[in-house]
């Protein structure tokens, strides 16, 4: 990698370093590995289901909008509704940096 390739592989590592932090935020991946093409309304419906957790849809929203940024949903209006899906690609980069098979002396 070129010194400018680098730069902007470590800030999108880092975005998505920060963005599955959180708690919430990881939730909200597992239930779009599940299901893609899921609106804000069902997101928070299987939140407070499944995991007991209760933010508010502004609050969800604004989860969402950090993992956009960091490149690990993509969203697409369809009608009156948008719909978020997830991305896997920058979760591979990370592992593709560290591979497992490497050994110790």
């Amino acid at each position: 990698m070129t010194g400018k390739q680098l730069l902007a592989y470590s800030g999108r590592v880092s975005d998505v370093y920060r963005a599955i932090a959180d708690e919430t935020r990881r939730a909200l991946l597992d239930l779009l590995l599940e299901r893609d093409e899921q609106t804000l309304f069902e997101l928070c419906s299987k939140l407070a289901m499944r995991y007991d957790l209760t933010p508010s849809r502004q609050a969800v929203s604004q989860h969402l909008e950090v993992l956009e940024q960091a490149g690990l949903i993509r969203t697409a209006r369809r009608g009156r509704y948008k719909l978020h899906t997830i991305d896997t690609a920058p979760l591979k980069q990370i592992a593709d940096r560290w591979p497992s098979g490497r050994t110790h002396p």
